[in-house]
């Protein structure tokens, strides 16, 4: 029997959106275009209430259930068929405590938005690599970006989280009031409610860093990034790096000669003294001869927003990644022979270098993981309907494969739809026992499932 949605429209703030409702197709799209799900009906929730009776009903009915909030996970998960979507958008909420320096964020917020309100006292916290990634997500499944050396991840910011559990209730969960489910929630996802709303610390930061991407040609790729691997360790925490190998799109600050050709560009920031910039970033700015030297003054915001443009909504995506014990020598090749064969010029490969107080924070912190990692890769595959027809997918996987026997786990927030054994990954074996057992107490049917899923211990 068809399920009645005027009931959930009654007991709603929010909107709720039916198959036959003229924007149906716009509401349903998520980021990536390669996922292409038909929900019953999607409620555009507009506060915790909303929350709180999407999940009822969705019980009720017996109903699959997904979370949409603001940002661009590549699985798609934010959607779902036949079943009912919580929209979280519209939840935008964010309340910065100067004094105190802390901030309330509402779900719906992507890091853009957080920024610009709290950058205004010059203050911030662990966000994205890009300004339209989504707080919710990002934070649940631990969340690492340009000040995480200096500063941890986003979770490890977490002060408290605003949730609606399976069995429809709304509650606060922080360290003091429920400490084991306030360990799950930095890091495992989605498992253990709806979050609605997020406090976080704030750190002085800006309103301007020291940052900017040095652009190689290809011919001096492999003797730079082999280079970049070896200082990343040693840098100090006041500093962050990317290696990435792409296209170079026709835009400054690449030069013209070098649109369509690939580069690698090393991304820089400098959060400490400006004066110690230079000195302090000395190991990477001295690596060969770029192109392009862009490193200085700018504001937080902008260097934020600068890789916005390349990864807009609508395009297809698929995304292989892994932690890495590091790049030796033929991984370098490896990784530099891919940056001159994308399947498609939209395309990068992502390096990340950790360290800092990221490596030194204890393992069992939080839910999130892999601490001790030297780097991350992430293959981030991108085309559209004009992109030529190729195996985009089997191009990824056949580098992912060259590149795994340096693996140490996965980040979470990475991953595609990849399986169970990818999910455990993640976390490793003790972690996950944790994390089951919280889910036989909070979500014991597995209700929030469509996620990166830990299923309920027996």
């Amino acid at each position: 029997m068809p399920v009645d949605f005027s009931r959930l429209q009654s007991r709603s703030r929010g909107r709720v959106v039916l198959p036959d409702s003229p924007d149906y197709d716009g509401v349903r799209q998520v980021w990536n275009a390669s996922i292409q799900r038909h929900p019953a009906a999607i409620l555009q929730c507009a506060g915790a209430a909303d929350v709180r009776e999407g999940v009822r009903f969705a019980a009720e009915q017996g109903l699959t259930l997904a979370v949409r909030a603001g940002g661009h996970n590549v699985a798609g998960l934010g959607t779902c068929d036949d079943g009912l979507v919580l929209d979280l958008r519209a939840l935008q909420g964010v309340r910065i405590d100067p004094a105190a320096k802390r901030a309330r964020v509402q779900a719906g917020v992507t890091w853009g938005v957080f920024d610009h309100e709290a950058q205004a006292f010059g203050l911030a916290t662990p966000g994205g690599v890009m300004s339209t990634t989504g707080i919710a997500g990002f934070t649940l499944g631990g969340g690492f970006g340009w000040i995480s050396r200096r500063h941890g991840t986003a979770s490890d910011n977490l002060r408290s989280v605003d949730i609606v559990t399976a069995s429809g209730d709304a509650r606060t969960v922080d360290a003091e009031s429920d400490p084991e489910l306030f360990w799950g929630l930095r890091g495992g996802g989605g498992n253990f409610g709806v979050a609605t709303s997020f406090e976080y610390a704030l750190h002085d930061v800006g309103p301007e860093v020291v940052a900017g991407p040095l652009i190689y040609p290809m011919d001096q790729a492999h003797d730079v990034l082999s280079g970049w691997a070896a200082a990343i360790g040693g840098l100090r925490d006041e500093a962050m790096s990317v290696a990435v190998l792409r296209t170079a799109p026709p835009d400054p600050p690449f030069p013209e000669h070098l649109w369509g050709q690939p580069v690698l560009s090393l991304s820089l920031m400098w959060i400490g003294a400006p004066q110690d910039a230079e000195s302090a970033l000395a190991p990477l700015r001295s690596l060969g001869r770029p192109a392009v030297d862009a490193f200085g003054p700018k504001p937080y915001t902008a260097f934020q927003k600068a890789q916005d443009r390349y990864w807009s909504p609508g395009a297809e995506n698929y995304w292989k990644a892994d932690y890495l014990t590091g790049l030796d020598d033929a991984a370098v090749g490896t990784l530099v022979e891919a940056g001159k064969s994308f399947s498609s010029p939209a395309s990068d490969i992502k390096i990340v270098g950790f360290g800092g107080v990221l490596a030194r924070t204890p393992e069992d912190f939080s839910a999130y993981g892999n601490r001790s990692a030297a780097a991350l890769v992430n293959i981030n595959t991108r085309w559209t309907a004009s992109t030529p027809t190729v195996d985009h997918v089997g191009w990824t996987r056949d580098l992912w494969d060259q590149l795994h026997r340096l693996a140490t786990g996965v980040y979470v927030n990475f991953l595609g739809q990849e399986g169970a054994n990818r999910v455990f990954e993640a976390y490793g074996a003790e972690k996950f026992r944790r994390l089951t057992a919280l889910k036989a107490t909070w979500d014991p049917e597995n209700f929030f499932h469509v996620n990166q899923n830990i299923p309920p211990r027996p």
